[in-house]
């Protein structure tokens, strides 16, 4: 059995695939990579399909001990990043690269710098049971593979029969450690919030909080009120997507992630569009977030 050999899982390791979607009514949500953008390109740089199962890792501090001959790739947030050969060789790795270990070696993702997540592919994929459909960890519900700890063993599934492309780097920006504008939709209960409140979610600065997570991107900032006749008034749970903007009742925001509960009580009063939910990823603690309004169909 091919497989790869966890040494360090560092802050927090998950396997993760693109989710288990159309789970709804069973209370799952699809969970699967946060950013989905990363998570594909890994894949698509060492020849697999873009869903292939990987690893999404947290801060850096990530070491793995991979078999000779294993393709692997980095992507999403950047940082240190080595390959340590049979010989003790050490040499330095670039970001959204296919690399090929020649012999037996260890990868070693050293601390994170810009942005908060890295996805790793490595050719043939994670080939962990899956559960209900994906291989994706829920963090919520507690479906899917164990976060990651040191001696964890992961086999690997067959090479595909793709070829990894002769074009083995694309090149990124990597993510920005600035101000990160979010497009958002008015959401379904946008109605409970004045003019006022809908002005200082499209205009004020927000922040990241430290208290955030796959479940959801909790934003620091001035409150929220609702209008006084919503004031005292307690909403019904209902259905919940990823990037529901929800309003808890001290007023503060969250931005619900891949791993958000499937329903809610609180209102939502806006929903970031598709095309910036993988932003949401690469947040870290105190960065500036701007929300501004989606024009056009997506």
């Amino acid at each position: 059995m091919t497989a790869l050999r966890v040494l360090d899982a560092g802050a927090l390791t998950l396997v993760q695939d693109l989710g288990r979607p159309g789970l709804a009514a069973l209370g799952v949500s699809a969970s699967g990579a946060f950013d989905r953008t990363a998570h594909r390109l890994a894949n698509r740089l060492v020849g697999n399909d873009e869903g292939a199962t990987a690893l999404e890792h947290l801060l850096g501090g990530l070491r793995v001990a991979l078999p000779a001959g294993t393709w692997f790739a980095v992507t999403g947030a950047w940082g240190t990043l080595s390959l340590t050969d049979a010989a003790g060789v050490t040499r330095a790795v670039e970001p959204h690269t296919a690399v090929r270990a020649e012999t037996d070696a260890e990868l070693h993702l050293g601390p994170i710098v810009r942005g908060l997540r890295a996805t790793v592919a490595v050719r043939g994929g994670i080939a962990v049971p899956a559960q209900l459909g994906s291989r994706a960890r829920d963090t919520l519900a507690g479906i899917g593979p164990a976060p990651l700890a040191a001696g964890d063993v992961l086999p690997l599934g067959p090479a595909p029969a793709t070829p990894v492309p002769p074009a083995d780097l694309v090149p990124v920006d990597p993510p920005t450690d600035g101000v990160v504008e979010l497009a958002v939709r008015p959401g379904p209960r946008h109605d409970w919030f004045g003019p006022a409140a809908w002005h200082l979610l499209l205009t004020e600065e927000w922040r990241a909080s430290a208290r955030s997570d796959r479940t959801g991107v909790r934003l620091e900032g001035p409150v929220l009120a609702p209008t006084p006749e919503r004031a005292d008034v307690e909403l019904a749970s209902e259905g919940m997507l990823r990037g529901s903007i929800q309003v808890s009742p001290d007023g503060a925001p969250t931005v619900l992630g891949p791993d958000h509960p499937v329903t809610g009580g609180y209102p939502v009063i806006a929903i970031v569009v598709d095309a910036s939910l993988d932003l949401l990823a690469q947040l870290r603690p105190g960065q500036p977030v701007l929300l501004r309004l989606a024009t056009g169909r997506r």
